[in-house]
């Protein structure tokens, strides 16, 4: 075979073992951190400080700063976070992301093999579901160190090529072209950690000399600045038919990288000499793949330092080149949270879901308040067709959040724990679905009785206005349980059904005697029996909804508390 085609060929094989050794270890830290994710989301909105510092974990778990910036713009656009919130979780982002690198610094090739051996038994052998996704991030700890080794190998040849080392020689003397490079190749391969992954294994191998590296760390500090730059595309595009927020967001993202790396690059010498400095001492081969991790690392955690109190400067700036208002309220029966990049990171995609699933259930109590109207009302007409408007709405809305809890269960992310509480949200969002259709019963009774002049009498409306009111109160009851996860809150609710259950039987007998005397018209007998029995239903639907606070299932929350909520949005979004 001929030497290019292999190298070519050991490059893209190595690269793909790296890329999924890389994906597969961010799934099972994800899984493995479990309640930990929970936690250090819960930090995200706190303050710019907070938010840094929870961006850096997260995108240290997901291995992609990309990743993390590609969640926090579905939050944004989810009106979860306010621009400046986000601003300063990006900022982390971009420091959490050079883990990677600092990894890929650590020279274990001769433990490869026993890592990823070790790895394969725990996942393979133990029953435990946190030792198994231990297992498996070992594992595919194991497998990316491989994939670069391989691309290490092939690269040898290289280095040695006049071509490349003329090629190499123009990078260090026209730092521009590095940055050019960097880029291009992150936006090829769409993460920066592999691209630095593959500058550290092609710098660590020797010039024509033999004794200093091809590329040297002048000459490696360039592309590792453009590749920085390249990362921030995948942002971009994920803003692509997003509110304007989330693509301030994304813009900001690149504003970050951007200027630092102009900055940056009027000061290599500066740079690289400080790398030097803190860096272990020793032949430039064997260090310059730690000097180029710790270049990466400086370069962030400077550009985060000097980034973090300008905040609103950046909130200006991207203002600015992102004019306009947010565009009008999105129709009540589109999904306003749910965001399908989420999917892939089961802790936020929980919360987006909750978050829909209490929308949905602010609609269901506007429905049955207009239900109740629709008989009650000084113009039940009007109050019918609102109910038809809402019923549609949670009809809509339930369907869709039914379909993405699908999809998270699809994506084979969710550990035992998540399941259990992606299966509780999906039985919910059921029963919300049974309430819709068992109010749509009781609609066209509402319907019937308008477009037929079927009338029930005084004593009838106000047993009605009783039964649904006290059913709109059972419903909120219902799902305070779930916001609250309190347990003691569904005795409530089961007691307060079995009083509907007990309305339920002496209103039928109190229709029948006033049917019996002529106050209420036989002919709506059926209907009203029809009224009583779903009512009744529906109340059951909402035991079952508080029940599942008995099995640990609550709604997830981004906000610690209000407080937390109007701190974070304290600092407003610019418009």
């Amino acid at each position: 075979m001929n030497e290019n085609v292999k190298i070519f060929f050991g490059l893209i094989g190595g690269l793909a073992l790296f890329l999924y050794g890389m994906n597969s270890m961010s799934d099972a830290l994800q899984k493995a951190a479990g309640e930990g994710m929970k936690k250090i989301l819960s930090f995200l909105t706190r303050n710019a400080v907070m938010g840094a510092l929870a961006g850096a974990l997260v995108t240290a778990v997901l291995q992609s700063s990309s990743a993390t910036t590609v969640m926090v713009i579905g939050f944004v656009s989810a009106g979860l976070m306010s621009l400046p919130q986000a601003i300063s979780v990006i900022f982390g982002a971009n420091i959490g992301t050079t883990m990677t690198a600092q990894l890929m610094a650590f020279k274990i090739s001769n433990y490869i093999y026993p890592i990823i051996f070790v790895g394969f038994l725990l996942n393979f052998m133990s029953k435990k579901e946190k030792v198994k996704n231990i297992g498996m991030v070992i594992f595919s700890f194991g497998l990316l160190f491989e994939g670069i080794e391989i691309m290490g190998e092939v690269m040898k040849p290289l280095a040695s090529s006049p071509f490349f080392v003329d090629m190499m020689g123009e990078v260090s003397h026209i730092p521009v072209l590095g940055v050019l490079l960097g880029a291009g190749m992150t936006l090829v391969v769409q993460s920066s950690s592999a691209t630095i992954a593959v500058l550290q294994n092609f710098a660590s191998q020797a010039g024509p000399d033999g004794v200093t590296s091809v590329i040297g760390l002048t000459g490696a500090i360039p592309i590792l600045l453009g590749d920085n730059i390249g990362t921030t595309i995948t942002a971009l595009l994920a803003s692509i038919g997003q509110s304007k927020n989330a693509k301030r967001t994304a813009l900001a993202h690149s504003v970050f990288n951007i200027t630092g790396s102009i900055v940056f690059l009027f000061g290599i010498p500066l740079l690289a000499g400080f790398v030097r400095m803190i860096s272990p001492k020793g032949p430039e081969l064997e260090v310059i793949s730690r000097q180029i991790a710790n270049a990466h690392t400086t370069f962030n955690i400077v550009c985060t330092l000097v980034w973090l109190p300008l905040i609103p400067v950046m909130v200006k700036i991207v203002t600015f080149l992102v004019r306009g208002q947010e565009q009008q309220e999105r129709q009540s029966y589109e999904p306003k949270f749910l965001e399908n990049r989420v999917l892939t990171q089961p802790t936020a995609a929980l919360y987006l879901v909750s978050e829909e699933i209490q929308r949905v259930s602010d609609f269901t109590r506007q429905m049955l308040d207009n239900m109740k109207l629709s008989f009650v009302g000084k113009e039940p007409q009007a109050a019918y067709q609102n109910f038809t408007e809402t019923h549609f709405a949670v009809k809509k809305l339930q369907e869709r959040i039914g379909s993405y809890i699908v999809k998270m269960f699809s994506s084979g992310t969710l550990t035992e724990q998540q399941s259990e509480q992606a299966a509780g949200l999906l039985y919910i969002n059921n029963n919300i679905d049974r309430i819709a259709d068992r109010c749509a019963e009781i609609g066209a009774v509402a319907e019937f009785s308008q477009n037929h002049g079927g009338v029930f009498s005084d004593e009838a409306e106000h047993e009605l206005e009783t039964g649904i009111g006290t059913l709109e109160n059972l419903f909120a009851t219902a799902m305070q349980a779930l916001e609250n996860g309190d347990k003691d809150i569904v005795a409530k609710v089961s007691k307060d059904k079995n009083k509907i259950r007990k309305l339920q039987k002496q209103n039928n007998k109190a229709h029948l005697a006033r049917v019996k005397k002529n106050t209420c018209s036989s002919d709506m007998t059926v209907q009203y029996s029809n009224l009583l029995y779903n009512i009744d239903r529906i109340a059951d639907n909402c035991v079952s909804i508080s029940e599942e606070a008995m099995d640990n299932i609550s709604f997830q929350k981004l906000y610690q508390n209000n407080a937390d909520q109007e701190n974070g949005k304290a600092g407003g979004t610019a418009e």
